[in-house]
Formats: structure tokens, C-alpha cells, sequence
């Protein structure tokens, strides 16, 4: 039996309300200033100090709007092969990239 779409809305909404809580939970605030200057200084190297664009494209809230943090996360940790992205898997881990996406796609600038 199909659900109908909109339950299956709330479904996902709650699960990514629930993912994000589980994110950040267990990341050390001195972590994530490191993370957060790597965002900034590394990431935007290649994807603009101010995150909208450059080598790379755009990391805004409004230009991932709709892409889902897991995409991100993968891309995070994997690059993207036959681009410049590189892999970050060897400077961050699952949930640090899960954390990054959130901060990506919720648009915030520091790490609070």
C-alpha cells in the first residue's frame, strides 16, 4: 500500500530534524573551529571566502537548497573524480562531513 506523499513529507522532515540533532552532538566545540576554518580557509580556496562561487561552485544555502546533506557528505569525504574537488577523507570523518553538510545547506558561518 503507497503512502501518501505528504506523510511520507513528514516522515523525511522529522528523520532530518532527528539526523541533524545526531550530527552535532558529539563533535567538541575545539573541534568544530577547526572545522570551521577549514570550511572556510580550504574549502574556500576553491569555492570562494564568502562561499558563493569560484573555481568550485557556489556552497550558499541557497545554491544547495535541496541537494540532500548526504550527497554532500559523500562529497565532502570522496570528491568529485574528473574535478578539481579533492577527497577530505583523510582530514575529516563520517560525522564531521555530516556536520559540515548541515552547516552548509543551514548556511551558517561559525560554528555555533
Amino acid at each position: 500500500m503507497r503512502r501518501p506523499r505528504h506523510k511520507t513529507g513528514i516522515i523525511l522532515a522529522a528523520l532530518g530534524a532527528l539526523w541533524t540533532c545526531a550530527v552535532c552532538a558529539d563533535i567538541p566545540a575545539a573541534r568544530k573551529a577547526e572545522l570551521m576554518h577549514l570550511l572556510d580557509q580550504d574549502c574556500g580556496s576553491c569555492h570562494g571566502l564568502t562561499r558563493k562561487g569560484g573555481l568550485g561552485p557556489a556552497l550558499t544555502r541557497e545554491a544547495l537548497a535541496g541537494k540532500p546533506a548526504v550527497m554532500l557528505r559523500e562529497v565532502i569525504l570522496h570528491g568529485r573524480p574528473g574535478t578539481p574537488m579533492p577527497p577530505w577523507n583523510s582530514f575529516v570523518n563520517e560525522q564531521e562531513a555530516d556536520w559540515l553538510a548541515q552547516i552548509l545547506l543551514e548556511g551558517k558561518t561559525d560554528a555555533h
